[in-house]
């Protein structure tokens, strides 16, 4: 059972099996957000979705937001949505020759999206559902114990 199913403009239907969200900042800054912050909070969230996700992809859509405010002394100002998403996505294999009941193709996204709300259908970001699945993700085999008797016999 998925958190989720989302179809991509591909026409793809994805689902979410895992989601951990956070506070994008988690708390007061020390500095204004500016690139060097968001760049370290950004590095944190790629390291922790390839160490909770070894055997899948990671992909980072971008999330830079400009306002339009003065520089400070690190740059520009860079605000980044106020909720950080690492999500486990899944889908039917990529590989027409593997068969959709031993195979299923895996991808791990990071996003970061404005509330604290499971994507789903059609309200996910939109640059969640334009994600070009074919290209990113990779075919793994399903594991024995998570297949039903059906597929196995």
């Amino acid at each position: 059972m998925s958190l989720a199913r989302l179809v991509l403009t591909s026409g793809r239907a994805v689902h979410l099996a895992e989601l951990h969200m956070s506070s994008t900042y988690g708390g007061p800054l020390a500095i204004y957000p500016c690139r060097p912050v968001d760049d370290d909070r950004i590095r944190q969230l790629l390291r922790t979705a390839e160490q909770v996700y070894p055997g899948a992809p990671v992909h980072l859509i971008p999330p830079r937001e400009y306002p339009d405010q003065y520089p400070g002394s690190s740059g520009p100002v860079e605000v980044l949505p106020g909720v950080a998403c690492l999500g486990s996505f899944r889908s039917e294999p990529l590989d027409p020759a593997h068969h959709h009941a031993l195979h299923r193709s895996c991808l791990t996204v990071v996003w970061f999206q404005p509330t604290a709300r499971a994507p789903s259908g059609c309200d996910a970001e939109p640059a969640l559902r334009e994600l070009p699945w074919e290209r990113l993700a990779v075919d793994e085999e399903i594991p024995l114990a998570c297949r039903t008797v059906e597929e196995i016999l």
